[in-house]
């Protein structure tokens, strides 16, 4: 038996990025730890980082590509796959056009930075309009609100929360997440040191969720009325003269004022549930703080105002001095800086066919998907490409995906299991494994709480046969190329572009630091580059290079928001909630992930069983406009009186998915509840948060 080896890398699981020691011997993992000198994590690791293992030696992993053949998978060689995928996508596009061809982009691809480097080298030539991934069940309001207020898409302010004495969290849990657009490990540790330095944080949600149980407050908002909540704060901050002059050039905080004018703290409280007084409190306590910062993450994303839910975050921030400021909220300088070498993006150049929803930056809303293939006439999608996603269990309407999934007339997955939306694929094109390739986190650097950069080697070796995901892209693209005639431009290794990036950047060629890929892979526990500074001023991307207070696309959104009906009191209304063992729907064939308590079920008020004559621990029927599931309730004084909950992500016993473990866990798919014509009618994002339904024994 050979030596043990150790190795240093990021957990690349989700998006506190957490240092590991991993441990293996004969190519065979022994041990995976949290790397206690790693800077940024501290040591601090979740189940999740444990799992790795699981993912390398899970059985149902595909490690060869696939071809569906009737009912049956065959293997195929790499080379027939990638003239088979080119053959039939320029067939399809040369009888009906380039947009027949559609492209889904899953959450694991900003994971992969293989994914981020090459996945265009191929999709780029498909030419089509119809590109869809998961920002738009997520975070597209967050990238909206941040081009139109400081002219990027992903210049988006993040908590100081290692600075700060006062923090609001609508919508996130980031206790069950570990941060969301905001890169956070060892969270608990970093709220409960805010705590004992004096500060105090409050959470708003409609479930005492694992966060707000430690917070200094917690308050029950109404789902979906987050909103109202939010211009009550900001309106009282103006109405009671609670405001602070900004050192940021800014343009429109008149137009602000006006807007945000009717809505005080005594009409917005009914609506949201929370009474006027407390609101008014809660904005005077952020005021007070000498350091204060307001966050919305994913639960004030996802409904019909989620755009303006990020805008009035915004402007909380902005309004109290708080923007671009220590303690508050601050953007990053990541030595792999996408800010400054991308454009910031654009908005509504063109819509959906169908339901004329707007794109943002080259994608539509995905919750146009299904419609887009079902649809008959010129246009309709006819072939779809899916890459590292499962949208039939983590978008809405599953069920009508479903349906015109098996419709298509090709699919592609590059993916490594046949899962509950890769099993409709004509083709499925394995990757390596994570431990099995080297990766630069450029995505998750970009919302750190620190500005903090690592290169994670890989850990085992390469598979005889196997193929990294770029050099999938990369086989694809030159079959795709010579099978239409086309000129390929020539491209580089991921490591290579990563290089040149470093090179390029702030801490580069250009500075004392002069970073490169080798000197930061001298740095295996990773290289801390400092705490967040404020630099907004001189990044802003705008006309005029001025905060934009009041972009108009917002401002005439207001009136949607002042005309909408709210749900009645008595109509019971769902959200989703995080786990952190889970991970959206690809974390739940692994044993490690899925054992101990059961967490699928419907968490419900107790008043609200026993008005419904239901029992704790019964089979139930919850229905909406779209579909029906059968589930467990369970009773839980967690929940807001009126409310329920229901993980997203589970579901897994539908026909022909081949994940063994993942197939016998309980539990329904909570997008066969979510409406695809639910949404922020601004941004086009999913409103999955909010859903009207009915609860009854099955």
């Amino acid at each position: 038996m050979s030596e043990a080896t150790l190795h240093h890398r990021a957990c690349h699981l989700c998006e506190a990025i957490c240092g590991l020691t991993i441990e293996t011997r004969d190519e065979q993992i022994v041990s995976i730890k949290g790397d206690a000198q790693d800077s940024f994590s501290r040591g601090h690791i979740c189940p999740k980082a444990v799992a790795l293992q699981d993912i390398q030696n899970d059985p149902d992993r595909l490690r060869h590509p696939m071809r569906r053949v009737g009912g049956e998978w065959q293997a195929i060689e790499w080379n027939d796959a990638f003239e088979l995928v080119a053959e039939r996508l320029a067939v399809i596009r040369e009888r009906h056009g380039n947009n027949a061809v559609a492209v889904y982009q899953g959450n694991p691809s900003v994971h992969n930075y293989g994914l981020m480097t090459h996945s265009n080298y191929f999709l780029g030539q498909l030419k089509t309009r119809n590109r869809f991934s998961a920002t738009s069940v997520d975070q597209l309001p967050h990238h909206l609100t941040s081009l139109m207020m400081y002219g990027h898409g992903l210049l988006i302010p993040i908590p100081d929360i290692d600075h700060t004495d006062f923090m609001l969290i609508l919508g996130g849990n980031p206790l069950a997440s570990n941060g969301s657009i905001m890169t956070v490990p060892d969270v608990e540790k970093r709220l409960k040191a805010l705590q004992a330095r004096g500060g105090k944080f409050v959470v708003v949600d409609p479930r005492r969720s694992e966060t707000a149980a430690i917070a200094d407050q917690h308050l029950f908002v109404r789902p979906g009325e987050d909103a109202a909540l939010l211009f009550g704060l900001l309106n009282t901050l103006f109405d009671e003269g609670l405001t602070r002059a900004s050192h940021l050039p800014v343009a429109g905080m008149d137009e602000l004022r006006a807007a945000v004018k009717p809505f005080n703290a005594e009409v917005m409280g009914p609506r949201c549930g929370v009474p006027a007084e407390q609101i008014r409190q809660l904005a005077r306590d952020f005021a007070a703080a000498d350091k204060a910062v307001c966050y919305g993450r994913m639960g004030v994303s996802t409904q019909a105002f989620g755009t303006l839910c990020q805008w009035l975050v915004q402007s909380i921030n902005l309004v109290t001095g708080n923007l671009d400021r220590v303690g508050g909220a601050l953007c990053t300088e990541p030595a792999v800086d996408l800010v400054s070498n991308t454009s910031g993006g654009h908005f509504n150049r063109w819509q959906s066919r169908v339901s004329g929803l707007p794109e943002y930056g080259g994608e539509l809303p995905v919750s146009a998907l299904a419609e887009e293939m079902l649809t008959e006439g010129e246009g309709q999608i006819r072939a779809l490409v899916t890459v590292a996603g499962n949208p039939v269990l983590s978008t809405p309407n599953g069920r009508k995906l479903e349906q015109a999934l098996d419709g298509l007339e090709f699919m592609l997955s590059v993916d490594f299991y046949i899962n509950e939306t890769t099993r409709y694929a004509d083709l499925i094109l394995p990757p390596t494994a994570p431990l099995e390739h080297d990766h630069y986190d450029t995505t998750f650097n970009l919302f750190a709480v620190r500005n903090v950069t690592r290169f994670n080697e890989p850990v085992l070796g390469k598979p005889v046969g196997a193929l990294h995901d770029w050099e999938i892209f990369i086989g694809l693209a030159k079959a795709f190329a010579a099978r239409i005639g086309a000129d390929l431009k020539p491209t580089m290794t991921p490591e290579q572009m990563i290089d040149l990036s470093l090179r390029a950047g702030p801490y580069g060629e250009k500075s004392e630091m002069n970073l490169s890929l080798s000197s930061v892979r001298d740095y295996p526990h990773g290289l801390d580059l400092g705490a967040l500074k404020p630099n907004l001023a001189g990044r802003l991307k705008t006309e005029g290079q001025r905060v934009h207070a009041a972009p108009s696309l917002f401002l005439g959104d207001v009136q949607r928001f002042a005309e909408a009906i709210s749900v009645p009191a008595d109509q019971l209304v769902l959200i989703g909630r995080r786990h952190v063992r889970s991970n959206n729907s690809w974390m739940h064939n692994y044993h490690r992930l899925v054992k101990g308590k059961p967490r699928h079920q419907l968490l419900m008020n107790p008043a609200d069983l026993s008005r419904l004559g239901l029992l704790d621990g019964q089979r139930v029927r919850v229905r909406s406009r779209v579909g029906v599931i059968e589930v467990e309730v369970a009773v839980s004084d967690e929940m807001m009186l009126g409310v329920v909950s229901l993980p997203h992500g589970w579901g897994h016993a539908r026909p022909g998915v081949q994940m063994g473990i993942a197939s016998t866990q309980p539990g329904a798919s909570a997008n066969d509840l979510t409406d695809e014509r639910y949404l922020d009618a601004l941004s086009g994002n999913a409103a999955l948060n909010g859903v009207p339904v009915s609860v009854e024994a099955a």
